[in-house]
């Protein structure tokens, strides 16, 4: 076995090691655990903060593209706000106290309680946030995890790890509850991808292609975590006012990320008025429109579309556009070239909206509200895994709840059967 095989089962091993005392640890301690965390990235902003220009010099030789440079970047502001994520998730009910129980006539007690997963592991690309978070949902839910991000970040994921490690200890966790894998070739993503028995399952974030190679060569459970390519639908009932507002914000607010809207879905009757608005009202963010032929009528401004641009995340300011003649063409649109991840029509018929809510298969879908909205601090559940685009154990963003699976506890007095 290679050197990189053998430092990756080197660190599952240690951090397995480590998981039966998260896994024990009650809620109030893990809820101080969390508070730790917290506070230990506002006391090491700077420390973070100055791994991650050593990141973005690196990132900008390299000619790292805008969006991803945007994901890569940290503020003060934006630790802060991680900090933030990782203190409302103290306050949110313990996952693991699900419990239920019922007898049966043999005699038998059977109780349903909720137990961590054990060793969660996550291979992420340039996105320091992600490091945090996942290690605050492993704890809040029981779990120790191995991380392995991108090397944009490895850095910065450095140092965001080592001041997590500060607050485990605080509370006589080993930090290797919370493991970070420190060679980012793919020869290390290979080797967590086969670590069976040591790791439970692993979530990957990131793009397309990175999704893809996890899903195929795991030998280890996956959560598949999809692509957004997620659609703002303008019905003919549409209020244009809001459609403006929603569509703006779901396209330009931060585009980088896989709940912006990538395509814009116009019905006929209302193309005329809304696409010349749309363009008006985005020309400040350079946003560049690729349309069908029916769009380019309407704006000669706009780019023409390939068939490939209607299944593209962008991740940047671009966006796909096409006028449909009816709802119905736009549900079938949307189910062909969408992702699973988040849809959204606009509308005020709540008819159509039914329908939409009916027919068209994602996660998570929207009347009149910006697809920016599928996030587990905007759900409720404080900090996310990721957006589930599967249908099985889990389906879009994933609080705390999501990583935990049951195990039945089985009591009698000398039942036979």
């Amino acid at each position: 076995m290679s050197t990189v095989y053998e430092n990756v089962r080197a660190l599952c091993e240690r951090v397995r090691a480590a998981a039966p005392r998260i896994a024990t640890a009650a809620h109030e301690r893990r809820a101080r655990i969390l508070a730790h965390m917290a506070d230990a990235l506002v006391a090491h902003t700077a420390d973070i903060l100055a791994a991650n220009a050593e990141d973005l010099a690196s990132a900008a030789v390299n000619g790292v593209p805008r969006a991803m440079l945007d994901r890569l970047t940290l503020t003060e502001a934006r630790i802060a706000g991680i900090a933030d994520g990782i203190r409302a998730l103290i306050s949110l009910p313990d996952p693991l106290a699900a419990e239920e129980s019922w007898e049966r006539p043999s005699g038998i007690r059977i109780t349903r309680r909720a137990v961590p997963f054990g060793v969660m592991a996550m291979i992420f690309e340039a996105r320091p946030n992600v490091t945090a978070d996942a290690a605050a949902l492993a704890v809040k839910s029981g779990n120790a995890v191995v991380l392995r991000g991108g090397k944009e970040a490895i850095s910065t994921n450095r140092a965001i790890v080592a001041a997590l490690g500060e607050a485990l200890a605080l509370e006589g966790v080993s930090a290797d509850a919370v493991g970070l894998v420190t060679d980012t070739t793919r020869e290390s993503a290979a080797a967590l991808l086969s670590m069976r028995g040591l790791v439970d399952v692993l979530i990957p974030r990131g793009g397309k292609g990175l999704i893809k190679n996890c899903v195929e060569n795991a030998q280890v459970p996956v959560i598949e975590t999809g692509a957004g390519n997620c659609h703002i639908y303008v019905d003919a009932a549409a209020d244009l006012e809001k459609a403006l507002r929603v569509a703006v914000n779901a396209k330009c607010q931060r585009p980088s990320v896989c709940n912006a809207a990538e395509s814009l879905l116009c019905h006929r009757a209302v193309a005329k008025q809304f696409l010349p608005a749309f363009y008006e009202a985005t020309r400040d963010w350079q946003l560049e429109l690729r349309g069908c032929p029916d769009t380019l009528a309407v704006l000669p401004a706009a780019k023409p579309a390939s068939e490939e641009d209607f299944y593209t995340e962008y991740n940047d300011y671009v966006m796909s556009v096409k006028i449909v003649d009816s709802l119905d063409e736009a549900i079938a649109m949307i189910n062909e070239t969408g992702t699973g991840h988040s849809e959204a029509i606009i509308t005020e018929d709540a008819q159509a909206a039914a329908r939409f809510f009916d027919l068209v298969d994602a996660a998570a879908l929207y009347q009149n509200a910006s697809t920016r909205f599928t996030d587990g601090g905007e759900f409720g559940f404080g900090a996310e895994i990721g957006i589930s685009t599967q249908k099985m154990h889990a389906r879009g963003p994933m609080g705390p709840s999501a990583l935990t699976t049951v195990k039945y506890i089985v009591t009698g007095n000398g039942a036979v059967r």
